[in-house]
């Protein structure tokens, strides 16, 4: 009887002290320890964070850590396993995965920064314990080309840079078309107005001269046949100057070429129609559609852009009938762009795709064999640089598609290392010293030009730079980017 008396006072004096703590101590007796700065105005209403017999559950981190109504999880795991990976098979939350709180950990006094996870945490589901065995990067292991549909040397655009502009060091060459952003960490991406025309597509080129159809046969059309079918997205042949034109025979070529120059284009168009006349939606992109399928919203929107451009031209037709039609057209693709909002919603890139399968059954071998002859007259300016398959010029990459899991600062690295001591796998010291130009074999535009991981390792180490995980890698998404997180969501 004693000893259940002194139980029940004990469980009595503890709870009048709790009572007491949470009334006038603001919890401090049972707290872990001081909040951070960032929780600090919680004060001892621990029932923010903590749920009885649950501990911190992400959903109360989620109150204020996501915005209202916003079911994406721009905080959670499976945000994280999606975010720049694109590894959906990951994206159903385990039981055993970490909670917010295992990571930061709270209760350390305010001048602790919480969103500083250690490598402990990281290496819950990260089998790597230092960055001294931090694997090798993918690019690197598995030798992969970068898709660049563009036929480029950097070591013979160098040379020429350097005669050109009388420059001596040859790092000056890499910035004269790498050119750094706002904020110095990153780059512009490669602009041909800015970085290519200097050289090409100057007033002296021009296309050969080329085969004009007539009835059923290939070739190009005239800039008078284009001008007079009044078809939408041709305003541009009232603009252009049909001195730029110079028949010979029955044959046709124009002077200058510009750069995206819409009469080829327009031709391409055409001829592209005659050869896989089931591909067209690949008319409303200016080049092919290949893409990272998680961007294939960029293909919809530069479709809606062009339908957009056809209805404004379009607006000027009189026809009561014609305008009914644009209302009802400009309605639809309202309707396409909340759709295209929604970034839970599949995007299906190959409908913009031109496929070997399409190929007009009607046509004869040797008429095939005509067609893409023609184009490629048509397009001998342009396959200087581009590829062109499937009377489709390629898609041009901006930059390299690769190391997208990590962030890189190159304003933090350039004090310290020039440009070519990291990117190296490109022979471009070597064939300039000898003036000479490489194969394309070991000097091409698909070539991966990045450093692998021992380059990294030569400075990050625990007695020189930071190696941390977070020094490099973002768990969540950055949310104030949140345009850059929902291409990856879709």
């Amino acid at each position: 009887m004693t000893l259940y008396l002194a139980g029940s006072l004990g469980a009595l004096a503890l709870a009048i002290l709790f009572a007491f703590d949470a009334a006038f101590s603001d919890g401090s007796f049972v707290s872990n320890g001081p909040l951070s700065s960032n929780h600090a105005g919680f004060g001892g209403d621990c029932a923010s964070c903590h749920t009885p017999s649950m501990g911190v559950e992400d959903t109360k981190c989620a109150v204020c850590h996501e915005k209202f109504g916003d079911d994406l999880g721009l905080h959670s795991l499976d945000a994280h396993y999606v975010y720049r990976s694109g590894d959906y098979s990951r994206i159903v939350p385990a039981s055993t995965e970490a909670t917010c709180a295992s990571c930061h950990r709270e209760h350390e006094g305010p001048r602790a920064d919480i969103s500083a996870v250690n490598d402990v945490s990281c290496a819950q589901c990260h089998e790597v314990d230092s960055f001294e065995e931090h694997p090798q990067f993918d690019a690197v292991t598995e030798r992969t080309a970068d898709a660049a549909n563009l036929h480029f040397s950097h070591s013979q655009h160098v040379s020429e840079l350097r005669r050109k502009e009388d420059l001596a060091d040859i790092e000056q060459t890499c910035l004269y078309c790498h050119n750094a952003d706002a904020e110095g960490k990153g780059f512009e991406p490669i602009q041909f107005d800015a970085h290519c025309d200097a050289c090409h597509l100057t007033t002296s080129t021009a296309t050969p001269f080329v085969e004009v159809t007539s009835g059923a046969s290939p070739g190009v059309r005239t800039l008078q046949a284009i001008a007079g079918a009044q078809a939408a997205g041709n305003r541009w042949a009232y603009f252009t100057n049909p001195d730029e034109f110079q028949a010979r025979g029955t044959t046709l070529r124009k002077r200058p070429v510009y750069h995206a120059d819409p009469w080829v284009l327009e031709n391409l168009r055409t001829l592209r129609q005659a050869l896989y006349p089931s591909s067209n939606l690949a008319d409303l992109l200016t080049t092919s559609a290949d893409v990272d399928p998680r961007d294939a919203h960029l293909l919809y929107g530069e479709a809606i852009e062009t339908l957009r451009s056809y209805i404004d031209e379009l607006r000027n037709q009189p026809d009561r009938a014609v305008q009914t039609e644009l209302e009802q057209a400009g309605a639809l693709l309202t309707r396409v762009e909340r759709q295209l909002a929604d970034p839970l919603r599949l995007r299906d890139e190959t409908q913009f795709m031109v496929s070997a399968a399409e190929l007009n059954p009607a046509l004869t071998p040797a008429q095939v064999k005509a067609y893409e002859h023609v184009v490629d007259e048509l397009t001998m300016p342009c396959q200087t640089c581009h590829v062109v398959e499937k009377a489709t010029i390629k898609r041009v990459q901006a930059d390299q598609g690769t190391y997208i899991r990590s962030e890189f600062n190159h304003r933090a690295h350039i004090i310290q290392a020039r440009c070519l001591d990291c990117h190296g796998e490109l022979p471009i010291r070597q064939f300039a010293a000898i003036d000479s130009i490489p194969s394309p074999e070991v000097d091409r535009a698909e070539i991966h030009n990045l450093p692998g991981i021992a380059t990294c390792q030569t400075c990050h180490a625990t007695d020189k730079a930071p190696d941390t995980c977070l020094t490099c890698h973002a768990f969540h998404p950055d949310t104030a980017q949140r345009s850059n997180l929902l291409q990856y969501l879709e």
